[in-house]
C-alpha cells in the first residue's frame, strides 16, 4: 500500500500566486485603512480584492492556471 497521496497542484501556478499577492495586498490596505477609519481606502481595497480575483480567472483562462499550456509540468522529487 503507497502512502504517497496524488497532489492536485492546487495553488502552484503563476495564475494563483498573482491572484493570492494582489488580494493580500488588498487585505492589508484595508486592514489599515479601516485602524485610520479611511472608508474610501477601505472599499478601494474591496475593489482591489475583486480585481485579483478577476486577475487570477484571466490568467488561468490564458493559460497560466494549475495544468495550463503555458505552465511547466511539477518536479518529481
Amino acid at each position: 500500500m503507497s502512502t504517497e497521496t496524488a497532489d492536485p497542484g492546487h495553488g502552484h501556478s503563476p495564475a494563483a500566486w498573482t491572484a493570492v499577492t494582489i488580494m493580500l495586498i488588498a487585505f492589508v490596505i484595508g486592514t489599515v485603512a479601516f485602524f485610520f477609519e479611511l472608508p474610501w481606502l477601505v472599499w478601494a481595497s474591496a475593489g482591489l480584492l475583486v480585481v485579483g480575483l478577476l486577475v487570477g480567472w484571466v490568467l488561468a483562462r490564458a493559460g497560466y492556471g494549475v495544468g495550463g499550456a503555458k505552465v511547466a509540468p511539477p518536479k518529481v522529487h
